[in-house]
Protein backbone atom coordinates (compact mmCIF):
# COMPACT_ATOMS: atom_id res chain seq x y z
CA UNK A 1 0.00 0.00 0.00
CA UNK A 2 1.44 2.97 -0.81
CA UNK A 3 2.42 5.79 1.50
CA UNK A 4 0.70 9.22 1.56
CA UNK A 5 3.04 12.15 0.74
CA UNK A 6 3.49 14.15 3.61
CA UNK A 7 2.24 17.76 3.31
CA UNK A 8 5.83 19.35 3.93
CA UNK A 9 6.85 17.36 0.85
CA UNK A 10 4.03 18.60 -1.60
CA UNK A 11 5.14 20.30 -4.56
CA UNK A 12 4.97 24.26 -4.79
CA UNK A 13 3.57 25.66 -8.06
CA UNK A 14 3.53 29.15 -9.42
CA UNK A 15 -0.12 30.52 -9.28
CA UNK A 16 -2.01 32.66 -11.98
CA UNK A 17 -4.98 34.74 -12.24
CA UNK A 18 -7.61 31.15 -12.77
CA UNK A 19 -6.10 30.57 -8.82
CA UNK A 20 -8.08 34.22 -7.37
CA UNK A 21 -10.98 32.62 -5.99
CA UNK A 22 -8.74 29.66 -4.39
CA UNK A 23 -6.68 32.50 -2.94
CA UNK A 24 -9.81 34.42 -1.69
CA UNK A 25 -11.13 31.62 -0.12
CA UNK A 26 -8.34 30.16 1.68
CA UNK A 27 -8.04 33.99 3.32
CA UNK A 28 -11.50 33.68 4.54
CA UNK A 29 -11.05 30.35 6.00
CA UNK A 30 -7.93 32.09 7.87
CA UNK A 31 -10.53 34.59 8.99
CA UNK A 32 -8.83 37.30 6.80
CA UNK A 33 -11.28 39.43 4.41
CA UNK A 34 -11.51 37.90 0.69
CA UNK A 35 -10.50 41.09 -0.71
CA UNK A 36 -10.79 39.62 -4.54
CA UNK A 37 -9.12 42.90 -6.20
CA UNK A 38 -6.25 42.68 -3.77
CA UNK A 39 -5.89 39.45 -4.90
CA UNK A 40 -6.06 40.67 -8.79
CA UNK A 41 -3.24 42.96 -7.74
CA UNK A 42 -1.13 40.51 -6.26
CA UNK A 43 -1.66 37.91 -8.49
CA UNK A 44 -0.71 39.93 -11.88
CA UNK A 45 1.79 42.59 -10.59
CA UNK A 46 3.50 39.82 -8.67
CA UNK A 47 4.44 36.07 -8.41
CA UNK A 48 2.08 33.86 -6.29
CA UNK A 49 3.58 30.45 -4.65
CA UNK A 50 0.84 27.53 -3.95
CA UNK A 51 0.30 24.03 -2.49
CA UNK A 52 -2.32 22.37 -3.29
CA UNK A 53 -4.76 20.83 -0.91
CA UNK A 54 -4.16 16.92 -1.65
CA UNK A 55 -7.85 16.38 -0.95
CA UNK A 56 -9.06 18.56 -3.48
CA UNK A 57 -10.25 21.41 -1.77
CA UNK A 58 -8.52 24.61 -3.16
CA UNK A 59 -5.09 25.75 -2.04
CA UNK A 60 -3.57 24.27 1.23
CA UNK A 61 -1.23 26.77 1.17
CA UNK A 62 -0.08 30.20 -0.47
CA UNK A 63 1.87 33.14 -0.68
CA UNK A 64 2.65 36.46 -2.82
CA UNK A 65 6.62 37.79 -3.84
CA UNK A 66 6.20 41.41 -5.65
CA UNK A 67 9.78 41.89 -7.12
CA UNK A 68 11.10 45.77 -7.32
CA UNK A 69 14.19 46.98 -9.29
CA UNK A 70 15.39 48.57 -12.56
CA UNK A 71 15.63 45.63 -14.60
CA UNK A 72 12.24 44.64 -13.92
CA UNK A 73 10.81 48.13 -14.14
CA UNK A 74 12.82 48.51 -17.85
CA UNK A 75 9.85 47.14 -19.74
CA UNK A 76 7.36 49.45 -18.36
CA UNK A 77 9.44 52.74 -19.11
CA UNK A 78 6.54 53.78 -21.57
CA UNK A 79 3.82 53.10 -18.77
CA UNK A 80 2.60 50.08 -20.44
CA UNK A 81 2.70 46.90 -21.82
CA UNK A 82 3.93 45.53 -25.16
CA UNK A 83 1.02 44.73 -26.56
CA UNK A 84 -0.14 48.84 -25.65
CA UNK A 85 -2.41 48.21 -22.87
CA UNK A 86 -2.67 50.79 -20.44
CA UNK A 87 -1.07 49.83 -17.37
CA UNK A 88 0.88 46.61 -18.24
CA UNK A 89 0.73 42.80 -18.08
CA UNK A 90 3.66 40.77 -17.30
CA UNK A 91 4.72 37.82 -19.65
CA UNK A 92 6.03 34.27 -18.53
CA UNK A 93 9.17 35.44 -19.75
CA UNK A 94 9.59 38.32 -17.35
CA UNK A 95 8.61 36.21 -14.55
CA UNK A 96 11.18 33.41 -15.00
CA UNK A 97 13.02 33.74 -11.57
CA UNK A 98 13.00 36.45 -8.47
CA UNK A 99 17.39 35.94 -9.32
CA UNK A 100 16.54 38.44 -13.09
CA UNK A 101 15.09 41.37 -11.20
CA UNK A 102 17.79 44.42 -10.45
CA UNK A 103 20.57 45.63 -12.87
CA UNK A 104 24.13 44.89 -12.39
CA UNK A 105 25.17 46.40 -8.94
CA UNK A 106 21.34 46.97 -8.30
CA UNK A 107 19.90 43.61 -6.64
CA UNK A 108 16.65 44.94 -6.43
CA UNK A 109 13.81 44.46 -3.62
CA UNK A 110 11.39 41.93 -3.30
CA UNK A 111 8.29 42.21 -0.82
CA UNK A 112 6.46 38.73 0.45
CA UNK A 113 3.22 38.99 1.65
CA UNK A 114 0.00 37.09 2.19
CA UNK A 115 1.67 34.23 3.66
CA UNK A 116 -1.54 31.85 4.40
CA UNK A 117 -1.76 27.83 5.71
CA UNK A 118 -5.24 26.70 5.38
CA UNK A 119 -6.83 26.37 9.55
CA UNK A 120 -6.87 22.24 8.40
CA UNK A 121 -3.78 22.46 7.62
CA UNK A 122 -1.55 24.37 10.83
CA UNK A 123 2.00 22.95 12.15
CA UNK A 124 3.03 20.58 9.55
CA UNK A 125 5.32 22.16 7.72
CA UNK A 126 3.91 24.22 4.79
CA UNK A 127 4.59 27.70 5.77
CA UNK A 128 8.51 27.03 5.95
CA UNK A 129 8.38 25.33 3.34
CA UNK A 130 6.46 28.04 0.84
CA UNK A 131 9.44 30.06 2.87
CA UNK A 132 12.40 28.20 2.08
CA UNK A 133 11.31 28.07 -1.33
CA UNK A 134 10.85 31.31 -2.02
CA UNK A 135 14.41 32.30 -0.12
CA UNK A 136 15.78 29.73 -2.64
CA UNK A 137 14.12 31.82 -5.42
CA UNK A 138 15.42 35.01 -4.22
CA UNK A 139 19.11 34.36 -4.29
CA UNK A 140 20.67 37.48 -3.34
CA UNK A 141 17.74 39.76 -4.14
CA UNK A 142 17.04 41.25 -0.31
CA UNK A 143 13.68 40.87 0.59
CA UNK A 144 11.49 42.45 3.08
CA UNK A 145 7.59 41.57 4.69
CA UNK A 146 5.30 42.72 7.43
CA UNK A 147 5.41 39.78 10.34
CA UNK A 148 2.36 39.15 12.57
CA UNK A 149 2.90 37.65 15.76
CA UNK A 150 2.18 34.30 15.17
CA UNK A 151 4.64 34.55 11.76
CA UNK A 152 7.60 36.14 13.74
CA UNK A 153 8.99 33.39 15.18
CA UNK A 154 9.72 31.27 11.93
CA UNK A 155 10.69 34.33 9.60
CA UNK A 156 13.73 35.01 12.71
CA UNK A 157 14.41 31.16 11.99
CA UNK A 158 14.93 31.93 8.81
CA UNK A 159 17.15 34.64 9.03
CA UNK A 160 14.87 37.57 8.83
CA UNK A 161 14.98 40.50 11.10
CA UNK A 162 12.97 42.88 12.91
CA UNK A 163 13.75 46.67 11.61
CA UNK A 164 10.61 48.34 12.41
CA UNK A 165 6.71 48.15 12.75
CA UNK A 166 3.41 49.43 10.94
CA UNK A 167 0.41 50.22 13.03
CA UNK A 168 -2.84 49.46 11.27
CA UNK A 169 -6.09 51.82 11.81
CA UNK A 170 -9.22 51.89 11.04
CA UNK A 171 -12.40 54.06 11.46
CA UNK A 172 -14.75 56.71 9.92
CA UNK A 173 -12.29 59.71 9.30
CA UNK A 174 -13.66 62.60 11.14
CA UNK A 175 -12.34 65.92 9.15
CA UNK A 176 -10.50 68.32 10.36
CA UNK A 177 -11.82 71.81 10.53
CA UNK A 178 -10.07 74.36 7.86
CA UNK A 179 -7.24 75.98 8.46
CA UNK A 180 -7.85 79.83 8.64
CA UNK A 181 -5.25 81.21 6.61
CA UNK A 182 -6.09 78.79 3.02
CA UNK A 183 -2.43 79.76 1.76
CA UNK A 184 -0.57 77.67 4.41
CA UNK A 185 -2.38 74.37 3.69
CA UNK A 186 -1.23 71.42 1.27
CA UNK A 187 -2.76 71.95 -2.01
CA UNK A 188 -3.92 68.43 -3.23
CA UNK A 189 -5.97 67.40 -6.08
CA UNK A 190 -6.53 64.13 -8.36
CA UNK A 191 -4.01 62.97 -10.16
CA UNK A 192 -4.02 62.71 -14.23
CA UNK A 193 -2.06 60.60 -17.00
CA UNK A 194 0.54 63.40 -17.28
CA UNK A 195 1.45 62.92 -13.63
CA UNK A 196 2.83 59.30 -13.92
CA UNK A 197 5.99 60.34 -14.74
CA UNK A 198 6.70 62.34 -11.78
CA UNK A 199 5.29 60.00 -9.78
CA UNK A 200 7.27 56.81 -10.50
CA UNK A 201 10.35 59.21 -10.28
CA UNK A 202 9.37 60.49 -6.50
CA UNK A 203 8.42 57.16 -5.14
CA UNK A 204 11.87 55.41 -6.73
CA UNK A 205 13.74 58.08 -4.76
CA UNK A 206 11.69 57.45 -1.57
CA UNK A 207 10.96 54.09 -2.11
CA UNK A 208 14.58 53.10 -2.57
CA UNK A 209 14.14 51.17 -5.60
CA UNK A 210 11.88 51.16 -9.05
CA UNK A 211 8.56 50.41 -8.54
CA UNK A 212 7.29 51.17 -11.66
CA UNK A 213 4.66 47.91 -12.38
CA UNK A 214 3.15 48.28 -9.62
CA UNK A 215 2.97 52.31 -9.94
CA UNK A 216 1.21 51.90 -13.46
CA UNK A 217 -1.78 49.59 -12.18
CA UNK A 218 -3.00 52.47 -9.23
CA UNK A 219 -4.93 54.08 -11.80
CA UNK A 220 -7.00 51.30 -12.67
CA UNK A 221 -6.89 49.47 -9.31
CA UNK A 222 -7.71 52.43 -6.67
CA UNK A 223 -10.98 54.56 -7.06
CA UNK A 224 -8.95 57.57 -6.46
CA UNK A 225 -5.03 58.73 -7.65
CA UNK A 226 -4.60 62.03 -5.84
CA UNK A 227 -1.03 64.05 -5.58
CA UNK A 228 0.03 67.48 -3.74
CA UNK A 229 2.12 69.74 -4.89
CA UNK A 230 3.80 72.93 -4.77
CA UNK A 231 6.07 75.30 -6.30
CA UNK A 232 8.69 72.75 -6.89
CA UNK A 233 6.43 70.13 -8.11
CA UNK A 234 4.78 66.66 -6.65
CA UNK A 235 6.26 66.39 -3.13
CA UNK A 236 3.54 63.66 -2.32
CA UNK A 237 0.65 61.21 -3.98
CA UNK A 238 -1.66 58.88 -2.27
CA UNK A 239 -4.49 56.08 -3.08
CA UNK A 240 -7.51 55.09 -1.95
CA UNK A 241 -8.97 51.56 -2.74
CA UNK A 242 -12.07 49.60 -1.84
CA UNK A 243 -12.74 46.12 -0.14
CA UNK A 244 -16.07 45.06 1.28
CA UNK A 245 -15.11 46.64 4.70
CA UNK A 246 -13.27 49.26 4.04
CA UNK A 247 -11.64 51.92 2.07
CA UNK A 248 -7.69 51.05 2.01
CA UNK A 249 -5.53 54.35 1.81
CA UNK A 250 -2.03 53.43 0.55
CA UNK A 251 0.58 53.80 -0.48
CA UNK A 252 0.90 56.89 1.28
CA UNK A 253 4.05 59.35 0.42
CA UNK A 254 4.80 62.92 1.10
CA UNK A 255 6.82 65.44 2.01
CA UNK A 256 6.52 65.43 5.34
CA UNK A 257 3.60 65.00 7.97
CA UNK A 258 1.39 67.84 6.71
CA UNK A 259 1.40 67.08 3.36
CA UNK A 260 0.57 63.46 4.17
CA UNK A 261 -2.56 64.66 6.69
CA UNK A 262 -3.51 67.11 3.51
CA UNK A 263 -3.66 63.95 1.23
CA UNK A 264 -5.88 61.86 4.12
CA UNK A 265 -8.11 64.02 4.53
CA UNK A 266 -8.49 64.41 0.60
CA UNK A 267 -8.83 60.92 0.24
CA UNK A 268 -10.95 60.38 3.27
CA UNK A 269 -13.91 62.92 1.30
CA UNK A 270 -13.53 61.29 -1.95
CA UNK A 271 -15.04 58.59 -0.51
CA UNK A 272 -17.58 59.60 2.74
CA UNK A 273 -20.15 59.02 0.46
CA UNK A 274 -18.86 54.92 0.35
CA UNK A 275 -20.56 54.12 4.10
CA UNK A 276 -17.40 52.51 5.17
CA UNK A 277 -14.77 52.90 7.62
CA UNK A 278 -10.97 54.24 6.67
CA UNK A 279 -8.15 51.61 6.84
CA UNK A 280 -4.57 52.54 6.75
CA UNK A 281 -1.32 51.35 7.84
CA UNK A 282 1.81 53.81 9.09
CA UNK A 283 5.07 53.40 10.13
CA UNK A 284 4.94 53.70 13.85
CA UNK A 285 8.12 56.55 13.63
CA UNK A 286 5.38 58.45 12.34
CA UNK A 287 3.96 59.39 15.65
CA UNK A 288 2.42 62.66 14.89
CA UNK A 289 0.91 61.51 11.89
CA UNK A 290 -0.40 58.46 14.00
CA UNK A 291 -1.75 60.83 16.89
CA UNK A 292 -3.53 62.74 14.19
CA UNK A 293 -5.51 60.15 12.34
CA UNK A 294 -6.58 58.69 16.06
CA UNK A 295 -7.45 62.45 17.09
CA UNK A 296 -10.08 62.10 13.84
CA UNK A 297 -11.43 59.02 14.93
CA UNK A 298 -9.55 56.05 13.85
CA UNK A 299 -8.24 53.43 16.25
CA UNK A 300 -5.59 50.63 15.70
CA UNK A 301 -6.43 47.20 14.56
CA UNK A 302 -3.25 45.74 14.49
CA UNK A 303 0.31 46.14 14.33
CA UNK A 304 3.18 44.18 12.06
CA UNK A 305 6.88 43.90 12.27
CA UNK A 306 8.84 45.22 9.45
CA UNK A 307 11.08 42.54 8.99
CA UNK A 308 14.30 42.40 6.36
CA UNK A 309 16.25 39.38 5.15
CA UNK A 310 19.70 39.94 2.72
CA UNK A 311 19.95 43.87 3.88
CA UNK A 312 20.58 45.87 7.37
CA UNK A 313 17.42 47.83 6.99
CA UNK A 314 14.72 48.78 4.12
CA UNK A 315 15.94 51.15 1.59
CA UNK A 316 14.93 54.44 0.52
CA UNK A 317 13.92 57.24 3.05
CA UNK A 318 11.35 56.47 5.73
CA UNK A 319 11.01 60.06 6.91
CA UNK A 320 8.83 60.62 3.37
CA UNK A 321 7.40 56.93 3.01
CA UNK A 322 4.39 57.07 5.47
CA UNK A 323 2.21 53.86 4.22
CA UNK A 324 2.53 51.02 2.02
CA UNK A 325 0.20 50.70 -0.91
CA UNK A 326 -0.33 46.95 1.75
CA UNK A 327 1.10 44.65 3.72
CA UNK A 328 1.52 42.52 1.03
CA UNK A 329 3.32 44.67 -1.30
CA UNK A 330 5.63 47.13 0.59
Amino acid sequence: MPTATPLSALPIRRLTMNDLMSCADLAEDRGWAREERRWGLLLTAGTGYGIDDPEGRGLAAVCVVTSYGSAYSASYRSYGSPSGSSYGSRSGNETSHLRAYGGSGDRGLAAIGMMLVAGRHTRQGLGRRLMTHVLHEAGDTPLVLHATEYGLPLYQQLGFTGVGATETVLGHFKAPEPLPVPRTQVMTRPATADDLSAIVRLDSEIFGVDRTHMIVRLPVFADHLRVAEDGSGLIGYAAVWPTPAADVIGPLIAKDTETAKALVSSLAAATAGSGRPVRTAIDIRHEELLAWVKDHGMEPSARTTTMVHGIPDQPGDWTRRFGPLNLATG
